[in-house]
């Protein structure tokens, strides 16, 4: 199969604070490992939106990423997925013509932790639209090693949301949650909706999910969760009616929001795992007594396992009605700074993607 491949593709950059441009760029060409994907969804989370509003923190646009070596301005996006339209000399389990989904995290394959199968911290770990050029564009490099093929027949607009689901899916993994399980989520945003699904993909605990009544709690029961709670001045007594007056053999907080985390420890039982995986913006005050008392194991997580997780996500989207509640609209490139903006100030409650093959 000949496709034809342009010399230049419109692309989303971060320049810094509040400065993103839909500029003209070079086609990349994919090195030996690599794939070349038209782009037909990108995605952008709470790490793009964090750059925008008060950036650069991470983004290597002031500072060379030590990995990547990628400085000054950079094409967003670490979620995404699209079509091969060419392949490095050295690929091979892949064609030009395959749909697929991209992980966006390049681990090195040889390090101590990626033999220990977790990739995601690996010494030499870059992500693209994190430290290189990404997939906010029509066009991107990627490795084939941070591919996975969607299933015939799913779409780009449920397709496009694998990534996300994949870093929910290996946080519930590190949850160490067991059949029978009493399980408690705070926080049923983006990320604590992907949480939960990947919860209910893995066996049988009976989950909670606290948030502030209203829609998001509301989609939080349809996606399947066993019980939802209001938060109000009476949350733990509320869950503790639920899950009983010992608490729950695991507690993730996935808000990210001030003093969730004690809120957590107060719901777990003793000898129980508590998760964090919501980022906080400031310091959290805990009661380390209570903690080393009642030898509860404090767990977090960061990104995915390609390998591990990538695949399942796309099964779960196949199967369940997941992308439909969390999908939440559809942009051409050139909505992206004002997507980012209303994202940053709290105006989004469940995923936006971009089509970068839509008209500007």
């Amino acid at each position: 199969m000949t496709l034809t491949i342009p010399e230049l593709m419109t692309a989303a950059v971060y320049y810094g604070h509040h400065d993103v441009r839909i500029e003209q760029r070079p086609v990349p060409t994919p090195a030996g490992d690599e794939a070349l994907l038209r782009v037909t969804r990108s995605g952008m989370c709470g790490t793009d939106a964090s750059e925008w509003q008060a950036g650069p923190i991470m983004f290597p646009t002031a500072k060379a990423h030590p990995n990547s070596g990628h400085l000054g301005p950079m094409v967003l996006g670490h979620e995404f997925i699209g079509e091969i339209v060419a392949l490095g000399a050295e690929v091979t389990g892949f064609s030009v013509g395959d749909r697929v989904a991209s992980g966006a995290g390049i681990s090195c394959g040889t390090c101590r932790r990626c033999l220990e199968n977790r990739t995601n911290l690996c010494a030499n770990y870059v992500t693209l639209g994190l430290n290189r050029d990404g997939g906010m564009a029509q066009y991107v490099a990627a490795p084939v090693s941070t591919l996975a093929q969607i299933p015939t027949g799913m779409t780009d607009d449920i397709a496009g949301l694998a990534q996300p689901l994949a870093v929910g899916l290996h946080a519930a993994r590190r949850s160490r949650v067991q059949p029978g399980d009493s399980v408690v989520i705070i926080g049923s945003g983006a990320i604590g909706t992907f949480v939960l699904a990947g919860l209910l993909s893995l066996g049988e605990a009976t989950v909670t999910v606290v948030d502030f009544a209203g829609p998001r709690l509301e989609r939080a029961q349809r996606v399947g969760a066993h019980h939802t709670v209001g938060a109000s001045e009476s949350t733990v007594a509320d869950v503790r009616a639920i899950v009983g007056d010992l608490g729950a053999d695991v507690v993730i907080e996935a808000s990210g929001a001030p003093n969730q985390l004690s809120t957590a420890l107060s719901l777990v039982k003793r000898g129980g795992v508590l998760l964090q995986v919501g980022l906080p913006t400031g310091l959290q005050d805990l009661d380390v007594h209570k903690l080393v008392m009642s030898e509860i194991t404090i767990e977090t997580t960061l990104a995915h396992v390609c390998a591990a997780d990538l695949a399942p996500a796309l099964h779960i989207l196949a199967t369940t009605t997941l992308g439909a509640e969390l999908l939440e609209s559809v942009h051409p490139l050139g909505e992206v700074a004002a997507q980012l903006e209303k994202l940053a100030t709290g105006g989004i409650q469940g995923k936006v993607l971009f089509d970068p093959t839509s008209r500007l």
